[in-house]
């Protein structure tokens, strides 16, 4: 049966979706996150996108357009993802970060498993960002979709295993988690329709096999913390954050959404900072 799509400000996930995502790491959330026109307006934006990126760059490299785009906050301030997260964040939100992945049809990248929280070690305190991770394409086990490994986002090294170099020709990333600090037969696949998405903890074992097939496998990651997160000074040269709803409580610097920072993606650049 088809379903409708939830208009906005309303409570979007029930009290047993929030305990599962609690509990397991991850939340399968197989009703539309936007209206139809919306959802068609962001595919068609990151059509756009995909057809002026440089063929020197890889599709799957996409890693924080928002800093150069400002159209894009037009779907991630949205109520409709906001009201998705904010039963599990609570009702002050930030906005960490966003990343569209796509694996080209036939020779996509295969993601590593990995630990978000991992790649960004000490930037957080603490270490709260929930990902939604919003299907542009259809993605399923025929063309690369993302699998997790259930409740290891409370596992013995808490979101910071230890990792091994891989092949980065053939991986997206050029380290993956140790193989003995992982399970990979639990691993669940998590299969998508477009305007569908997935939530996962920061600190949840996820990757993804290659694209080998001939279907395309996009899909933007919006992620959110806590407005009581505190981005540590580091972080700060290289990375925005942006106050999405409610109170700014650790009094993070937050950056202006209807502004473009070029610079920050060129110092990312060179400081070789782009890629999750």
């Amino acid at each position: 049966m088809d379903t409708a799509f939830v208009p906005a400000r309303q409570q979007r996930l029930t009290d047993d979706q929030v305990n599962i995502y609690r509990s397991e790491g991850y939340l399968m959330y197989r009703e539309p996150v936007f209206a139809p026109e919306e959802f068609a307006a962001l595919r068609e934006h990151f059509e756009h996108k995909l057809a002026v990126l440089p063929s020197e760059i890889r599709p799957e490299a996409m890693d924080v357009p928002h800093f150069t785009d400002p159209a894009l906050f037009r779907w991630l301030l949205s109520d409709a993802v906001l009201d998705l997260v904010e039963p599990i964040l609570g009702p002050d939100i930030v906005l960490f970060s966003s990343h569209f992945i796509c694996k080209p049809k036939g020779n996509g990248k295969r993601v590593p498993w990995h630990e978000d929280s991992a790649y960004w070690k000490t930037t957080l305190e603490p270490m709260e960002v929930a990902t939604v991770w919003l299907a542009i394409d259809a993605s399923t086990t025929v063309n690369g979709c993302m699998q997790v490994i259930p409740r290891t986002h409370r596992g013995p090294k808490n979101g910071f295993s230890d990792y091994d170099p891989v092949d980065p020709a053939r991986n997206v990333f050029s380290t993956e988690i140790t193989k003995s600090q992982r399970d990979d037969s639990k691993a669940v696949a998590c299969e998508l329709q477009p305007n569908q998405a997935s939530l996962h903890d920061a600190r949840l074992i996820h990757g993804s096999p290659p694209n080998t097939s001939n279907l395309r496998r996009c899909g933007y990651t919006m992620r959110y913390m806590p407005a009581s997160v505190r981005l540590n000074d580091a972080a700060r040269p290289c990375h925005n954050v942006y106050l999405a709803r409610g109170r700014n409580l650790a009094g993070n610097p937050c950056a202006d959404p209807t502004r473009s920072y070029p610079e920050l993606a060129r110092y990312r650049e060179t400081h070789g900072r782009n890629g999750h």
